[in-house]
């Protein structure tokens, strides 16, 4: 399981320097068009005590980003020294992940294939995936055998109240590496900045094969059969 108490700790990194990593990674993610347009968010604890979080301006388009906007924040979201930018809307989801997790770094993203496969099924709520090699790729997991299963969150305007929801969701999944927002995107973390970016990699790579192997069926074969949605 896990919870936050089972999360390494690792040695805090400046501001200026998180920084410059989250404007570097939104340009990568950007070519990969996982976060087109002004989509996605991302953030990075600086500090626990007092606590500072370094996240993405609001309506900012990831692949142009400076350092101007990457903004710090505390525990209430507020954000911390001057400046014309205010934190992104969905900073709320990010601080009740650290909350929940202990987690170091949030991405999320707005994917073609996470969207896609997070609205095909408006009455599932979990994405299941097993036997895939690429899991071992996910902090903690050292089978292809073993099978995530991936939280499908209802999108709501009123990040007060989604972030309640998430909160419960992450109470209720302790195993899980990410959830979705339906017909919206993943949320996923990690320890570090570094970890994080690969679970999205990861995530990302086997939404897709699901979703391509979704449409296609080999001539008198069937699918994958490695991904499906469920009711929980």
């Amino acid at each position: 399981m896990r919870r936050q108490s089972q999360f390494r700790r690792v040695p805090p990194r400046s501001f200026p320097a998180i920084s410059r990593d989250l404007v570097d990674l939104g340009r990568r993610f950007y070519a990969r068009g996982w976060v087109q347009g002004t989509s996605g968010n991302f953030s990075a604890v600086v500090s626990r005590n007092p606590f500072r979080i370094a996240i993405t301006a609001s309506s900012v388009h990831k692949g142009r980003m400076r350092g101007t906007h990457i903004l710090q924040m505390n525990e209430s979201a507020k954000p911390i020294g001057g400046g014309t930018f205010a934190p992104s809307a969905e900073a709320r989801l990010h601080l009740e992940i650290v909350r929940r997790r202990g987690a170091g770094a949030v991405l999320h993203t707005h994917s073609i294939w996470g969207t896609i496969l997070s609205g095909s099924a408006p009455h599932r709520d979990v994405v299941t995936i097993d036997g895939f090699e690429m899991l071992k790729g996910l902090s903690g997991v050292r089978t292809h055998e073993h099978a995530e299963h991936i939280p499908i969150v209802d999108n709501d305007q009123d990040m007060s109240r989604l972030a309640g929801v998430v909160g419960d969701v992450l109470e209720r999944n302790p195993d899980a590496h990410a959830f979705l927002l339906r017909r919206h995107g993943l949320y996923t973390w990690g320890d570090t900045l570094a970890e994080a970016e690969r679970h999205v990699e990861i995530l990302e790579f086997l939404f897709e094969t699901i979703g391509r192997g979704a449409t296609f069926r080999p001539p008198g074969g069937e699918g994958n059969g490695h991904g499906s949605l469920e009711n929980s």
